[in-house]
């Protein structure tokens, strides 16, 4: 694996996933052992021998925790782990974990401890070894979404400025959307967000027509740090305009509506501690206020969503 790429998923695999990092090397699963009725299940994620003369940037550490919740069709395994020494506090998290066969064997409740992988904007989980004693395996959990065509709520925020404004403002325009919040400790969730859409409001400036009939829209899911002046100083970083920045195209902004409009868009989220827990939503929004398209998780490209708000016209 050293010296290339991580491998991507092709458009049917990826159909369904929502990955919060990048997608690490696949696995296989390692037989279960069991003893005096608790269940322990060794995976063993990777290929041997990946990290010996690796070229990557690639740094480890070790984590424990307890699972709080698995999402197989994301791939995904949500755990309150212990502080991670040398990377960051205890907290709750979600983690990729590769193998469906993984996912498996994997419960609620189950005790764990892994190696994680963090290289540039991916991580995952290596070794992961659990130790079930009480936990049941269980499906993914199943969030309803809006699909396309349907109406948009008049959601109502307050933004950077301080002002209060409402989704219906911007009927006339193709409005992108996305979820993040400003304390969020990961590259690859709302920082990778903001990224993205900087980049996609560069692009859209190379076309002042398209540039004029489209609006972005950052909405934090943390209304109570996320203030107008922590969202005006977070947008005009990320915008590289900083005091010279007019928000005119790309807004940020929160609000006590942000929990019903974030489920009406299928994203769940919940607090623990003094982090945030949640997936990824990016949402285009037609000039009638309708649903064009949602993108679950991180793996969308700017150009792609780009290319997308100029089909809305």
């Amino acid at each position: 694996m050293c010296g290339e790429a991580l491998p991507r998923r092709d458009a049917e695999q990826n159909k369904g996933l929502s990955p919060w990092f990048g997608l690490g090397p696949t696995g296989e699963a390692k037989p279960r052992l069991t003893s005096g009725g608790i269940a322990v299940l060794a995976i063993l994620v990777g290929l041997a021998g990946a990290t010996s003369g690796c070229r990557r940037n690639e740094q480890r550490f070790e984590l424990k925790g307890k699972v709080v919740m698995v999402e197989k069709e994301k791939h995904l395994v949500t755990i309150a782990h212990e502080d991670v020494k040398g990377l960051m506090p205890a907290m709750t998290m979600p983690f990729t974990v590769p193998s469906k066969a993984d996912l498996d064997f994997i419960a609620p409740e189950d005790q764990v401890t892994a190696t994680l992988v963090v290289d540039g904007s991916q991580s995952w989980l290596e070794s992961l070894y659990v130790v079930r004693t009480t936990g049941t395996p269980s499906a993914a959990a199943n969030v309803a979404e809006a699909n396309r065509g349907d109406e948009v709520p008049n959601y109502v925020l307050k933004n950077q400025d301080g002002k209060q404004i409402r989704l219906h403002d911007y009927r006339g325009k193709a409005l992108l959307l996305s979820f993040i919040y400003t304390r969020c400790p990961l590259p690859e969730y709302c920082t990778l967000m903001s990224n993205n859409f900087a980049q996609i409001d560069r692009q859209l400036q190379q076309s002042p027509d398209m540039y004029a009939k489209t609006h972005l829209l950052s909405v934090s899911i943390d209304p109570n740090y996320d203030s107008p002046q922590v969202l005006r100083s977070y947008g005009a970083a990320h915008t590289e305009r900083y005091e010279k920045e007019t928000f005119s195209h790309w807004e940020f902004a929160s609000g006590e509506q942000v929990k019903e409009m974030a489920q009406f868009f299928g994203l769940r989220y919940f607090p623990e501690k003094d982090e945030i827990i949640h997936g990824l939503k990016t949402v285009i929004i037609a000039p009638d206020g309708k649903v064009v398209k949602i993108y679950t998780g991180n793996d969308w490209k700017p150009e792609d969503v780009t290319n997308e708000l100029k089909r809305v016209f």
